[in-house]
């Protein structure tokens, strides 16, 4: 007679091919109705840029691909720029816009896509991804496919598009800084952006996000901060916390990371920004709790601690700013690129600054991007006489 524990394994045994099978079958069905809804997109024939990160494993590759790919669609009017050490996906972009181009795709990973967004922004063209990076956040919080690259193409390709805010980091205590350093998912000072810069460039290629994980060990006894916090609201008021200690301080423009959600309320297009202020006490019982206070809010979807925490503090609170002033200096970072240390910094929003071509489109974005590509074209026409056929 089978002994409880064998039952017991067997029955965890059929939950979890009962749970894979479920995850496949969804993962199936959505690959079918992306499929579906991206048959019925049309063409875009106009001029695009691809700004390709030469450093990523699959880069040569992913280029040739996305040649075959515009051909057999018919563009003709693709240009491609390469990211180089002294030359990031800002600059590309920007040489790509100044060329004339009429939309931007970043090829790389979030880095890539940070930079080329930040040049983009407010200029009224539309960005495309090719993910090709190790996490791929923002494309993944796009609902961008990761692992399909025809299926990515065709979405930078075709009509279809959603107004993003882009949030922006300026510190405040380096005179020589001329702009604020863009960010479209988590900006972190402290604990969050020490885990990031010890984090082992050859651990991530091979287990991609969850060598953050490891990063984050190395620091888990650091020393906390202190500082004060301005927090700007929607309506214009402000208000400031003095002498706070804590350990890591987030900005979030979106709040899903790979399986966890660090910011239920975190909405791309709100026009406000998530601070989520984290502290521990107790050592490991303290990191416990604060483990347990993400796995609450990611199964219940909602912004709150978890009540039987008792060694965590997790507040959160939205506004349009926040404004950081600290005793020492700590590290800062910007979707996973080092920013170095500051005393001082502010943390902000652009409202829909960014039109970003998705799988799952808003009128109002497709909207506003015809709208831009139709005065791109009265511009060109202005000074130059001529008319570039460009389709909506």
């Amino acid at each position: 007679m089978p002994s409880a524990l064998h039952i017991t394994l067997v029955v965890i045994a059929v939950c979890i091919v009962i749970a894979a099978v479920g995850v496949v079958g969804v993962r199936l069905h959505r690959k079918r109705a992306l499929a579906a809804s991206l048959d019925k997109r049309r063409d875009d024939e106009v001029h695009y840029a691809f700004i390709i990160n030469p450093s990523k494993p699959q880069a040569e590759a992913r280029r040739e691909h996305i040649e075959r790919f515009c051909q057999a669609k018919g563009l003709t009017q693709v240009q491609f720029i390469e990211t180089q050490l002294d030359k990031d996906g800002r600059a590309c972009a920007l040489e790509a816009l100044d060329n004339g181009a009429d939309v931007v795709v970043a090829v790389g990973g979030d880095g890539t896509v940070r930079t080329v967004a930040s040049a983009v922004s407010g200029t009224g063209h539309a960005l495309g991804i090719v993910p090709i990076g190790t996490g791929n956040l923002f494309a993944r919080n796009m609902g961008i496919p990761i692992d399909d690259i025809d299926a990515a193409l065709t979405v930078a390709t075709s009509h279809g598009s959603r107004l993003v805010d882009m949030g922006r980091a300026m510190i405040l205590d380096r005179p020589d800084e001329d702009h604020g350093h863009a960010f479209l998912i988590i900006a972190g000072l402290g604990f969050d952006a020490a885990m990031i810069d010890d984090t082992d460039p050859e651990l991530k290629k091979n287990i991609s996000w969850l060598a953050y994980f490891v990063g984050g060990v190395k620091n888990l006894f650091a020393p906390k901060y202190r500082g004060s916090v301005t927090i700007t609201r929607a309506d214009g008021s402000s208000h400031t916390t003095r002498e706070l200690t804590f350990r890591t301080l987030m900005a979030g423009n979106c709040g899903q990371i790979p399986v966890f959600s660090l910011m239920p309320n975190a909405s791309f297009d709100d026009g406000l920004l998530d601070f989520e202020l984290i502290d521990t006490t107790g050592g490991i019982l303290g990191w416990a709790n604060l483990f347990g206070d993400v796995l609450h809010q990611t199964l219940t979807g909602r912004a709150e601690q978890n009540p039987l925490s008792t060694n965590s503090t997790v507040d959160q609170i939205q506004g349009i700013s926040a404004e950081v002033v600290l005793e020492k200096p700590a590290l800062a970072q910007v979707d996973g690129d080092m920013l170095g240390e500051t005393a001082h910094i502010r943390f902000s929003v652009e409202h829909q600054a960014l039109i970003v071509r998705v799988p799952e489109s808003t009128a109002t974005a497709d909207k506003t991007a015809q709208n831009a590509q139709a005065n791109a074209t009265a511009s060109f026409a202005e000074m130059t006489g001529t008319i570039r056929p460009i389709q909506d």
